[in-house]
Order: C-alpha cells, then structure tokens, then sequence
C-alpha cells in the first residue's frame, strides 16, 4: 500500500502547484533540482481519461526518480469518470498522490461543474472523493479556493472532514477574485481549525520575501508556487533571480530538456514559457517579439547570443 508520502516532507514544504499549459515534465524536473519538493501534473480531466485519451496518458507521464513525490491532479465533475480515472492511474502512472481539482476559475472548467465549481457542488464533491478513495490507495489532496460565493473553504472542509484527504491546497483568492486582489491569509490560518492534515498556501508567491510573509501570517506546512516559479525556477533556492547571462544559461538547458522529451515540436510550447524568463531583462519586448517566433534551436541560440 502507498505510503502518506505528505507526512515525511520537510516543512516549509515547497511545492510546485499546478498550472495547466505549464508544468510539463521538463519544467517540474527543472523545479524539483531547484528545490520544489512535489511537482504536480497540469490538469487531467477525468471524463478524458474515461474515453481512453492517449494524450492525457502523455500528461501523466515522469521519471520516478527525478520526481520522486509527484502528483497527478484531475478535473472533472462525474463520479463515475473519476472512479475510471484513478484505477487507470492506479495501474499505468502510480504517482506519490492523485489531486481533485476544486479551485480553477476558468470559465469552460466552471461551465463543466468543475474546477471552483465544485466547492458549490458539496454532494458531488464527496461523490467524487468516495470514489478516488475506493479506486486507489493514493493518498487524495485537494486544490481550493478562499471562497466560491457563499461557500468558503472553512464550509467546505468542515463539509468535507469525515473523508480521508490528506493535503489541501489553498489560494488565498476566491473565485471571483481570480489571480488578482488580496489574499485570504487570515483564512488560510483558520483552515487549520477544520482541517488536520497538511495545509499548503497559495496565490500571490512572486519573491522570496513573499513565501515568507505567507508562512509566518498563515502558519500553513508550506506553499504551492504557480505563476511565481515561471522563468524563475530559482525562487526554490529562495533566492532572486540571477543576471542575465545565467538566465539565458538556463533558459537553454530548458530548452535541452523539452527537446529530450517531445523533439522539435517542444521548443514550439516551450515559446510560453520563454517569455517568463525574459519579464524585467533589457530590450524584454523585442526579445519576448522574438522568441514567441522560434522554431528551431539554433533560432533560440540566435536571439539570446
């Protein structure tokens, strides 16, 4: 039987939070030598699962020890495809952990049930946690908000407190606030009165400095960094980013690694992430101009000699 991997983590854990379009397995590798403790899948959808996609197969894919505590976090809003989903990652994928997916605010997740739509959704919520915890002996996380409407995350761990989930992942921005406006530390520190296992905080984390300021106004066993870890893995280490020349270093052993696992389609998705690394570098509008144009290595070598 899998073991609660959450319990033997070092504190602050550092995690890297899952971002749909970003944390691919080259970067979640690059992250974990960073520093990042658990990497995260982006998001699978389970009723994708259900209907046998390959693709979602390939999203799942990691090296085992590269990525040694790594979850796979679904979406979805049917029972029954969660039930499918998590015995075919049971057999084929066997992460560290398998996330329900109950905090994304994009509008075609919402329109599904899913995403933040399940916070207001608090029977099929425990459906679909009844039938992970039947399908697999993963231990089964949970990614929230502060709030969906009138349900707040204190509601709805308390609704939620007699099911066997061990990790929950809290933005500190509700649904309507998004990815902007101020973040719910207060309570985030109160989920701790409704929720005994680790609670990990989230939203916001661009610096060191604010990790900080979230741990010690939260009091949560760590923290989930999205957005913040984009072009600047480094914020693992705790540490600002570096001078140029390091970035563009980096930025091509990125570049080295999706190669390694997608060929030359890589460097086509890999233009997202590119664009990160340059935010705040010199002349950044003419290289980020350029560089959502490459099609080939040498294209990238060329814009950052």
């Amino acid at each position: 039987m899998p073991k609660n991997f959450w319990t033997k983590l070092d504190k602050p854990i550092l995690a890297l939070a899952p971002l749909a379009g970003f944390t691919d397995r080259a970067f979640r590798e690059l992250c974990r030598e960073f520093g990042a403790q658990v990497t995260y899948s982006e998001m699978v959808s389970a009723t994708a699962l259900f209907y046998n996609s390959q693709e979602s197969l390939e999203l799942m894919a990691f090296d085992r020890q590269k990525e040694k505590d790594f979850v796979v976090q679904l979406f979805g809003s049917e029972p029954e495809h969660f039930a499918v989903a998590a015995r075919i990652i049971e057999k084929k994928i066997k992460p560290a952990g398998i996330d329900l997916n109950c905090g994304c605010p994009v509008k075609k997740v919402l329109n599904q049930g899913a995403g933040a739509a399940l916070m207001k959704d608090l029977k099929r919520t425990r459906e679909i946690i009844k039938v992970l915890s039947a399908n697999t002996d993963r231990p089964i996380s949970l990614k929230i908000r502060a709030g969906n409407g009138r349900t707040d995350a204190l509601k709805f761990l308390e609704a939620l407190s007699d099911l066997d989930i061990k990790a929950v992942m809290i933005h500190g921005r509700t649904l309507a606030g998004a990815f902007s406006g101020p973040i719910g530390f207060e309570l985030i520190k109160q989920a701790r009165n409704y929720f005994p296992g680790i609670i990990l905080a989230n939203g916001g984390l661009d610096s060191p400095a604010a990790i900080q300021e979230m741990l010690a106004k939260t009091g949560a066993d760590g923290v989930g960094l999205a957005r913040g870890a984009l072009g600047n893995p480094w914020i693992f280490k705790g540490q600002e980013r570096p001078e140029t020349a390091k970035i563009y270093k980096l930025m091509l052993r990125h570049a080295r690694v999706a190669l390694g696992f997608k060929g030359s389609s890589a460097l086509i998705e890999l233009r997202k992430h590119l664009v990160y690394y340059v935010n705040g570098l010199p002349g950044a509008s003419r290289l980020r101009a350029a560089l959502v144009r490459i099609e080939t290595w040498d294209d990238l070598k060329q814009i950052l000699r």
